[in-house]
């Protein structure tokens, strides 16, 4: 999971997939079939059918594109959005053709299936690539970073000199009420004992002050864990935290897991301290280096902390 590259939504892959599928079957009915499209429309067949098998090998290379993007949607997003002007050209050529009296409205059928159905799902994705180019212009420079270790926990220690000792995993958190912050804690608390067994030293930095925040932290057997006041977020921007936006924030999977953790398994919600909006995030860090990270995308998230805190994940069962 590298530092400031989004993961890809898990439909992103198969919806380009069968795209690609889509494109090579309708590319290589066109090229052996020539006639067919014609005859289901009831049109006159072409005298030219090359150039109809012409399209359809242009068509056919479009699907191989779209099987290369699937293999990372947001780093391929240039393939998508190639892909997305041909669909959204097509059917405004048929549009005028049609209206000229010179394709039959019957042909529509074929502009739906190769196009319109695309539009969204194409749209979608190159707007997450967007977001995702974003976020990584956002992260800062590791001289940067560097200097927000020097940020001091509770005890007067830097972070910067705790990872000289020890890795340490910085668990960014979000407000104090949230029912995702609570959980973290809940499963921080639980999973403490094995992350510090493979030498990693738990950080937690928060919004609120160190004082005010002593006893939510000791409610989950943490108050004696080194932690940070960043009320100003500094920290957070110097890793590239940003603000989260309606759909990592509010979007139906933060509401069914909202409730999973704030109702069904009691975690509740409480006052906000600090910014509700602010996202959080996780980081392994050592000697003063960045090792991995984790860049919720969602409020919802919920991190294989143990996983994160090891310098060798494979160690990890």
């Amino acid at each position: 999971m590298g530092i400031g590259s989004e993961e890809p939504r898990v439909w992103m892959k198969p919806v380009l997939r069968l795209a690609g599928v889509y494109n090579i079957a309708w590319g290589g009915l066109a090229v052996f079939f020539p006639k067919a499209a014609f005859e289901w429309a009831g049109m006159p067949q072409p005298n030219y059918p090359e150039l109809w098998q012409c399209l359809g090998m242009i068509v056919g290379v479009y699907g191989v594109g779209f099987l290369v993007a699937a293999l990372h949607p947001l780093r391929h997003w240039p393939i998508v959005l190639v892909g997305l002007l041909g669909k959204i050209l097509g059917p405004i050529g048929f549009l005028n053709a049609a209206l000229a009296g010179r394709f039959p409205w019957a042909l529509g059928w074929n502009i739906v299936a190769n196009d319109l159905i695309w539009w969204v799902p194409f749209t979608l994705i190159l707007l997450a690539a967007y977001r995702n180019a974003l976020d990584t212009r956002r992260i800062a420079s590791p001289e940067v970073q560097k200097m927000a270790l020097r940020a001091r926990t509770q005890d007067g220690e830097t972070l910067l000199d705790l990872s000289q000792e020890t890795p340490i995993l910085l668990v960014f958190l979000r407000h104090a009420g949230c029912t995702f912050c609570r959980e973290a804690m809940a499963d921080l608390a639980e999973q403490r004992r094995a992350i510090e067994s493979t030498g990693t030293s738990l950080v937690l930095i928060h919004m609120g002050s160190n004082d005010g925040g002593a006893g939510f932290f000791a409610r989950y057997g943490l108050g004696d864990v080194a932690r940070v006041s960043d009320p100003a977020k500094n920290i957070y921007r110097a890793f590239g935290l940003g603000r989260g936006g309606v759909g990592k924030l509010f979007g139906p999977k933060v509401w069914w897991r909202g409730f999973q953790a704030g109702v069904l398994n009691r975690h509740g919600i409480g006052r906000v301290v600090g910014d509700g909006f602010q996202m959080p995030g996780v980081y392994l860090v050592f000697h003063g280096e960045v090792v991995r990270g984790y860049r919720h995308q969602s409020a919802a998230d919920r991190p294989d902390y143990l996983a994160l805190a090891t310098l060798d994940p494979t160690r990890v069962a």
